[in-house]
């Protein structure tokens, strides 16, 4: 395959990805009153309009704010459980990564109905965002798992050693030896939790509370009844806000882990 081939493979590739972005995009720009796609002419008017709703405003904010909780717990839960899995499993390694991917392997909607009836057999139910929650984390904590372990792979345990008979402390081995090195992990489990935390709906939509609607829930009621170009100017929002958080992470959190 010559390197112009490959190219232009590649470029098909991309635009075939950025196709429903692209297109989501333009119909929010659309000046008429329905959704539709090419735009009937160009106008903010529905952005105006989303960010005058203020159903929508709070179904974000919970979005953002559940994501930003799972990703958290994710994060730390996920990074124990890798150094674990790396340096003392041993025979039980194997079950041990089945079990922490094994969200992954069920079709979600079974993993919502399985917590939904534990909640209520332990006497939680979905009184509280306790359970959406649970669920969240349960579905991001793979992600942090997965990228994490990579990172360790590389791992060797005489350069702890060594600066154990160096006389360094055991938070001082962390974050001198082992964090940086799983710092690219650490980050794409950041983002992978984050971005999968805000998008989903089924664990959302069973475990939530009475009131409590995430944007996917929102977006979706949404269209059930209204078919207007607020729901492109909505799901654009979102997605600059993904792409913000990634860009944030990747540029001010990534050149600060390095220095430690």
């Amino acid at each position: 395959m010559s390197r112009w081939t490959l190219n232009i493979f590649c470029l098909l590739v991309y635009i075939f990805l950025m196709a429903p972005i692209i297109v989501v995009i333009g119909a929010s720009l659309n000046a008429g009153a329905f959704l539709t796609f090419p735009p009937q002419g160009l106008s903010l008017r529905w952005y105006v309009t989303f960010f005058h709703n203020d159903v929508f405003l709070r179904a974000i904010g919970t979005s953002l704010w559940v994501a930003a909780i799972a990703t958290f717990f994710s994060v730390i839960i996920g990074t124990m459980a890798a150094l674990y899995y790396v340096h003392f499993a041993g025979k039980r390694k194997e079950w041990l990564r089945v079990a922490l991917i094994s969200p992954l392997l069920l079709p979600e909607i079974l993993t919502a109905v399985a917590l939904l009836f534990f909640l209520y057999g332990v006497g939680i139910g979905t009184k509280t965002m306790f359970g959406m929650l649970v669920g969240h984390v349960l579905m991001t904590l793979p992600f942090v798992f997965m990228n994490v372990s990579a990172s360790l792979e590389s791992y060797d345990t005489d350069w702890t050693m060594a600066a154990r008979s160096l006389g360094a402390k055991p938070w001082v081995r962390f974050r001198r030896i082992v964090l940086p090195l799983i710092k690219p992990g650490l980050i794409g489990g950041t983002l992978f939790s984050f971005v999968i935390s805000f998008d989903i709906y089924t664990i959302s939509l069973l475990l939530k509370s009475i009131g409590t609607a995430t944007l996917p829930i929102q977006l979706f009621d949404y269209l059930k009844t209204n078919y207007t170009p607020e729901a492109a100017a909505v799901s654009s929002v979102s997605i600059l806000a993904t792409l913000a958080v990634v860009i944030f992470v990747e540029k001010v959190v990534g050149l600060k882990v390095h220095k430690f």
